[in-house]
């Protein structure tokens, strides 16, 4: 084990996550809700299955060697999760890149990280009883303080702004109703790290299979994003049922609806989506959303006992390279100097937060 290699890890974890829904942003003439289920069946289905085919010994004798609770259990957390992925890209549409992230994951960070050693009953003994567990802690504390800063900027750069200026950066900006998703989604979100916790059984399982320690949490993830998959597919295909915008998978514009926006049909003019280059943004999209969960169980194998600080590493991580990707699109360039400045002292607080948090378990 060595847990600065793990750090690095979790930091291409949540590159990943943050980058995912950078290609969805250049899929036309697709609703949400089919460019969403598109790329989740390569996040929750396609790639986990592949990647713990590939990288694990005998998968489908460790899945039926499980036992039944864990499998519910793991699946149970899977569809709750679902709920926070599932209002999580809506988070992004309308508090965009920066501002939705850090108070998704904020709230997850703390909930995701404190809530396992709590029910396992060994929080006192193994983050206030060691001086390795209080480093931890103290980098979770930093964390937040990062978070908190990232936040602030966000809200103080969004105060300032015209609703011309917030339409040109984030189109379909809603600070009240993204601040509602945006909690809902960050409470949900972090169930997935008690879907990997009750998983551990199928961990053991694997590594007694004979796979590396690197791989033997990737079949855990076959069953926690199964449950992600059915809530995700369950409402999108409401919402397909409802918008009648299935037929946008074999190249059909949207269903006509009346309004000022309508596209009426493929009759009078109306622009078909670009099928081919839709399904490899959606791939692309998807496959990079299940990436930050593959490293993220590479990097929480090298965490030794204190293991349950990967969620914070992995928000973190997620956090400073969401940001960056808010810069890149332009989400900052209307806010004053000394509000930049914030949001780069809230991301070089993140920053820190990781090297301590990867200290604090290479002394455990």
């Amino acid at each position: 084990m060595n847990p600065l290699v793990g750090v690095m890890y979790h930091w291409l974890g949540g590159f990943a996550s943050a980058t995912f829904y950078v290609p969805y942003r250049g899929i036309r003439q697709w609703s949400w809700e089919i460019f969403w289920l598109t790329g989740g069946i390569f996040s929750w289905l396609l790639a986990p299955w592949l990647f713990a085919s590939v990288m694990t010994q005998d998968l489908l004798g460790v899945l039926g060697a499980t036992p039944d609770r864990t499998v519910m259990l793991c699946v149970l957390f899977g569809l709750l999760w679902g709920f926070g992925g599932l209002t999580y890209g809506l988070t992004m549409r309308y508090l965009g890149l920066s501002l939705g992230m850090a108070v998704v994951l904020g709230l997850s960070t703390v909930f995701g990280t404190l809530i396992p050693p709590i029910v396992e009953g060994d929080f006192a003994s193994t983050l206030l009883g060691t001086t390795s567990g209080r480093i931890v802690l103290l980098g979770l504390c930093v964390t937040l303080a990062g978070i908190i800063t990232v936040a602030v900027a966000g809200a103080r750069k969004d105060a300032t702004l015209s609703a011309e200026q917030k339409a040109v950066a984030i189109a379909e900006f809603d600070y009240r109703k993204g601040l509602a998703v945006a909690i809902f989604s960050g409470i949900m979100s972090s169930c997935f790290a008690f879907g990997l916790a009750a998983g551990e059984p199928v961990r053991a399982l694997s590594a007694a299979a004979g796979t590396g320690a690197l791989w033997a949490g990737l079949p855990v993830l076959c069953l926690v994003m199964f449950g992600g998959l059915v809530t995700n597919a369950i409402w999108c295909a409401h919402l397909i049922r409802k918008n009648r915008s299935a037929g946008q998978w074999l190249g059909s514009p949207k269903a006509y609806t009346g309004g000022a926006d309508a596209v009426p049909d493929t009759l009078h003019g109306a622009r078909r989506a670009p099928l081919l280059r839709n399904y490899l943004l959606a791939a692309l999209g998807g496959t990079l959303w299940y990436f930050q969960f593959f490293f993220y169980s590479m990097g929480e194998s090298q965490m030794g006992r204190l293991g349950f600080s990967s969620w914070t590493l992995h928000m973190a991580s997620i956090i400073i390279f969401g940001t960056l990707w808010g810069f890149a699109f332009r989400e900052w360039k209307d806010a004053a100097p000394r509000v930049r400045a914030l949001v780069w002292c809230g991301v070089g607080l993140l920053v820190l937060a990781t090297v301590i948090i990867g200290y604090g378990n290479s002394l455990g």
